[in-house]
């Protein structure tokens, strides 16, 4: 028995008392067209507590005959790319331009992105990986320079510390003042 066409049949059934099951699959079809937009607040729960109350599949047609189709397809919003997977990646590349500024807002947006990401299926996975990836390699690459310099600079100060002095200052001319 479908929801939206108890009352259809003209053999009596419309007047047959319906079941907790039948409630229960009004309420479900209410509910989703109220997430679809196809129901107000108020309206949506008039026609819960009536659908609750029904005693016969008339009743319970009358909640939902103005609706389009009780197996319809749910209508399904094209999925967009998510934010913080864009500003990732605009971090991570405009390190290029700014220097290290934007190094760990692109490795953290990045991670919250991914996270977002995997609960509400959004697109941008790519993005939030990139940005990731420049993130951490300009970190790896800052830190290599760091002891790059370092070692240099401590290479000269050792070398510079054990240098082998000249040749001796000449003796001092005899009979000098």
């Amino acid at each position: 028995m479908a929801v939206g066409h108890y009352a259809w049949a003209n053999n009596g059934r419309g007047q047959m008392r319906a079941a907790d099951v039948d409630r229960d699959r009004a309420v479900g079809f209410l509910t989703t067209a109220f997430t679809e937009g196809r129901l107000t607040k108020d309206e949506y729960d008039a026609r819960v507590e009536t659908a609750l109350k029904a005693r016969t599949y008339s009743d319970l047609d009358m909640v939902v005959t103005d609706l389009p189709g009780a197996r319809g397809m749910p209508v399904v919003r094209p999925r967009g790319t998510n934010g913080l997977a864009i500003a990732s990646l605009a971090c991570g590349i405009s390190q290029f331009m700014l220097g290290p500024l934007p190094t760990i807002p692109a490795i953290v947006l990045g991670h919250m992105a991914r996270h977002q990401i995997k609960r509400t299926g959004e697109d941008g996975a790519g993005l939030a990986l990139a940005g990731l990836i420049l993130g951490w390699a300009a970190i790896v690459l800052g830190v290599l320079i760091v002891v790059g310099v370092a070692a240099v600079v401590a290479g000269s100060t050792v070398h510079a510390a054990h240098a082998i002095p000249g040749p001796p200052p000449p003796p001092a001319a005899p009979g000098g003042p």
